[in-house]
């Protein structure tokens, strides 16, 4: 014991244990019969939750931010997304539509077998088309190889487009109905006017552009909605494949005769955008 209380260093160690255990001893019963805590306490206290609060606005800064930056890295992303998907959406929209008219055309191609016989037909695809020749010439991938010649008439959705003009070893140049040429190589056409006779003349483009059925003699006896064919009286297009239908019936500036009456023809094919079109070879009788 006398070396114990010899050693002053144990003797103080003993004793400050011995006030902390009592100060926390008292501290925590005061704490439990006082309604409010201790003011050195509640000092504490109230620096802990400052500072907690002084660290806690930068880090919220800077969490806050850099939750912002992520956000705002998501929507762009997510907007590159919906702007690929609305341009594949746009893409695909226009090759079914392509895929749809190219489907109809060649059906309407395959009903020419149940109505042209006696007739060779080619099955040939539009490669090109100059903007500087629009309605005046196409090129198709079939010629003289596949059988087809000169003067053959070419049709599109189960109407006359044009005829060949110019037949090479793999491709052929299709010259249309609408063509502004002067020396273009014009369709024989007929049809039936309403007292049963058959009118006859040939297809023209007029001043504006507009397909017409002229050289016609009392052409008002055509009613909107007659059909007009080709004759085959030009020796190369054959009878009986349909041009188009009739719109109107006018007169001449003049309107001194008959001779002078314009038909109006809207075409039964598809002239603006052809994409599979059917050549057409007379047969000529053994």
């Amino acid at each position: 014991m006398k070396k114990f209380l010899q050693n002053k260093k144990l003797l103080s160690a003993f004793i400050i244990v011995v006030v902390i255990l009592s100060v926390l001893g008292g501290s925590v019963s005061l704490r439990n019969r006082r309604n409010t805590p201790l003011l050195i306490q509640s000092l504490g206290n109230d620096v802990v939750a400052l500072g907690t609060r002084i660290v806690d606005v930068p880090v919220g800064l800077v969490s806050g931010g850099l939750n912002s930056v992520h956000d705002i890295l998501n929507t762009q992303e997510e907007n590159n997304h919906l702007k690929r998907e609305v341009t594949n959406l746009g893409q695909t929209k226009a090759r079914n539509s392509a895929l749809e008219k190219e489907n109809r055309q060649l059906k309407s191609a395959l009903k020419l077998k149940d109505t042209l016989s006696g007739y060779t037909m080619v099955n040939a695809s539009v490669i090109s088309r100059s903007p500087d020749t629009w309605s005046d010439l196409l090129v198709i991938n079939k010629g003289s190889s596949a059988g087809i010649k000169k003067n053959m008439a070419v049709m599109c959705d189960g109407g006359v487009i044009g005829r060949i003009v110019e037949a090479n070893a793999a491709s052929s140049k299709v010259e249309l109905l609408t063509t502004t040429d002067e020396s273009a190589n014009r369709f024989s056409v007929q049809a039936d006017a309403a007292n049963g006779k058959t009118v006859h003349g040939i297809i023209t483009v007029t001043s504006n552009n507009y397909l017409a059925f002229t050289q016609v003699v009392d052409g008002r006896k055509l009613k909107a909605g007659t059909r007009v064919y080709t004759s085959g009286m030009g020796g190369n297009s054959p009878k009986g494949l349909l041009i188009g239908t009739v719109t109107t019936t006018t007169r001449d500036s003049f309107g001194l005769s008959d001779l002078s009456d314009q038909i109006r023809i809207k075409p039964a094919g598809d002239i603006s955008d052809p994409s599979v079109v059917t050549v057409i070879e007379r047969q000529v009788a053994n």
